[in-house]
């Protein structure tokens, strides 16, 4: 008889998750649960193949399904102290598909997706994907967490519809992304892309805020290995990339992390606790370790494997409070009988602590809209360790002020003065996103009062503000084309605006935007001082006209924004301005009036000089030309000049 030889198989006593591994899982201390948790390639005891390990504690059975098996379960072996089932299955590699079936505490069986998959099957498969390693990022110089005020003009992107250069019909995939969007926002000059949330997601209609698998991008767009691609892209083309980032909720579906065991395991058994009814979504259970371990590793994990340079973390304000959207008597009070989430509390500082360690690069956004203190401040002064806060509230007010008949702004001429009693509260970020353009709001063009000139003019003088105003600047993609029609995410850009020249001119207008803002140092080198900022003009309700100064490092980076925000040109208009020793001359620098950008080319003629008239506290003025619905920027011109 011929020898048929045996293929070695690693002993029963071989186990892939080490004595270290097990002590940090059961603790939830874990750095990268990701290189343990999953499937992951690997060689054991001489053989290739690859290792398999899932969490779930409570479960009868946990068995190995996938087509290296031709999906018959094979049982998996738990290792009790940690409550995860491993497996090594040889010849099994990467590219092979697999799923989890779990016989639950319930008496249910289940077919799961693995939490930890690094990449992922559309629906209905679901299925889980080994995964090859990434490429190792290359080392950062390690640096505290901190630095310098310094510009951030952010492009926010949903990347399923900003273009489809495929057809109407076809998904943009990454490499169509880092050919076509990675070099357009670098020449809108735009300093960082911020793409709603990539995370595989099974209802596109979410956006990406309803996750299912948080370790792997999305298989709608291309492959892991493509997706890096985007992002090296991006950073060769001089663009930072955020990431929306969604730890405070996930959704309900089967095969995803609901019940994963039988058991109330990522979100908290009673509803009161752990249902969001606004979005039909489960809460984390954020006093579980291991569900803490969970988020914090993902945060972390972007970042290294991918090279993320921060994330905006979303719906924060629902983490904060356990009556968030719940009426009396529907909520648990914390353990001091109060409404404050404290568990949220420890996780998102817990995440900061992490970062501000592992990946002190890494920047942070929230998307918090409450009063909650110190959202931006150090875990030791009682705060949460962003970095930015999205500035809600000037969002709401500035846009109220604008949507209203310019006959009727000097009744809300507060509205655009009052963000200035509380910009140094926090390191804000201004946003203007997707939330404001999407569910019947219409788009920020629709929502300016007028004719289509008039509209047009009064989005030109919205950017001018905004950009003039003291932090950090976000627009959603469209805004700069001036979309006459709300965000469908069914499609792509009406990019045929372009045509127009006075969409094409709205888009020059953020091009020159960004670059001043970039170029100014008065726009963002002393953001978050609140000497860099000085009211000229806050008082003229009558005429709706508002001007102020922001300053830089010397007397030649002080910019004057002023805003004339009536349809009437205002001839000899006179203005305080500040006397800096510089001779008196200024130059306007832009004027959001100007053909160049679509309007009536009202205006200074490029220079204007201050005379010795006092005027809004400053012993020097100028009559200015204001012209319709517009804003102008005005720099000093050093007399040698």
């Amino acid at each position: 008889m011929p020898h048929t030889p045996t293929v070695p198989t690693p002993s029963d006593t071989a186990f892939w998750l080490g004595d270290t591994d097990v002590w940090l899982l059961a603790e939830g201390k874990h750095l990268r649960p990701w290189q343990k948790l999953g499937a992951h390639p690997t060689v054991m005891q001489g053989v290739s193949g690859t290792a398999f390990a899932v969490w779930a504690p409570h479960a009868q059975r946990v068995g190995l399904m996938g087509d290296f098996n031709h999906w018959q379960p094979q049982p998996m072996r738990l290792r009790p102290e940690c409550g995860v089932w491993e497996l090594f299955v040889p010849d099994a590699s990467a590219g092979a598909w697999y799923k989890f079936e779990v016989l639950g505490a319930d008496g249910q069986t289940v077919h799961k997706s693995d939490p930890y998959a690094r990449e992922t099957e559309l629906p209905p498969g679901n299925a889980a994907r080994v995964a090859p390693p990434l490429t190792a990022q290359p080392e950062r110089p390690a640096a505290p967490h901190s630095r310098p005020p310094a510009p951030m003009a952010i492009y926010e992107v949903h990347v399923g519809s900003w273009r489809r250069p495929g057809g109407a019909h076809v998904m943009p995939t990454w490499d169509d992304l880092t050919t076509h969007l990675v070099p357009y926002a670098a020449h809108m000059g735009f300093t960082h892309l911020e793409l709603l949330p990539v995370n595989e997601h099974p209802f596109y209609a979410s956006w990406g805020y309803q996750p299912t698998g948080l370790y792997a991008p999305t298989a709608r767009h291309g492959t892991p290995e493509a997706f890096k691609r985007f992002v090296d892209a991006a950073h060769a083309a001089g663009l930072k990339v955020i990431l929306d980032w969604v730890p405070a909720h996930f959704p309900t579906d089967a095969h995803a992390l609901a019940r994963f065991d039988g058991t109330a395991l990522y979100e908290h058994a009673d509803p009161r606790e752990g249902f969001h009814r606004d979005w039909n979504t489960l809460i984390y259970n954020f006093g579980r370790f291991e569900v803490r371990n969970f988020l914090v590793g993902n945060a972390l994990f972007w970042v290294e494997q991918y090279g993320i340079d921060g994330l905006r973390v979303d719906a924060v304000a629902s983490m904060l409070y356990r009556d968030y959207s719940r009426p009396a008597g529907e909520w648990v009070p914390n353990r001091d009988g109060g409404r404050e989430n404290h568990e949220a509390i420890d996780f998102l500082r817990e995440v900061h602590r992490v970062l501000h360690q592992e990946a002190p690069q890494a920047t942070t956004l929230a998307e918090e809209s409450t009063a909650f203190p110190r959202v931006t401040g150090p875990e030791e002064e009682g705060g949460l360790g962003f970095d930015h806060k999205w500035n809600m509230g000037w969002m709401h007010d500035t846009l109220a002020y604008f949507q209203q008949d310019p006959v009727h702004r000097r009744w809300h001429h507060h509205k655009l003065t009052f963000a200035m009693m509380y910009a140094y509260s926090e390191n804000y970020c201004l946003p203007l996103s997707h939330d404001e353009v999407v569910h019947g709001k219409g788009s920020l063009l629709g929502k300016m009062p007028g004719d289509r000139w008039q509209q047009l003019a009064n989005l030109r003088a919205l950017y001018a503000w905004m950009y003039a105003h003291p932090g950090k600047k976000l627009l959603f993609m469209g805004a700069e084309l001036a979309q006459p029609t709300e965000w469908a995410h069914d499609g792509q850009l009406p990019w045929h605006l372009l045509d127009d020249p006075a969409h094409a001119g709205v888009q020059r207008l953020v091009n020159d935007l960004n670059h001043a803002y970039r170029g100014q140092p008065a726009l963002h080198a002393r953001d978050t001082d609140p000497g860099s900022f000085q009211w000229l003009v806050v008082d003229d309700a009558d005429q709706s006209v508002y001007a102020f100064v922001r300053y830089g490092h010397t007397a030649a980076d002080t910019l004057v924004a002023v805003a004339n925000l009536t349809p009437v040109v205002r001839h000899g208009h006179r203005v305080g301005l500040p006397d800096l020793g510089l001779g008196g001359r200024w130059r306007e620098v832009l004027n959001t009036d100007s053909t160049h950008y679509g309007g009536s080319n009202t205006g200074n003629q490029g220079t204007l000089q201050a005379d010795t008239e006092p005027s809004h506290g400053q012993a020097h003025s100028a009559p200015l030309t204001l012209p319709p619905l517009a804003v102008l920027w005005l720099s000093p011109v050093p007399e040698n000049l």
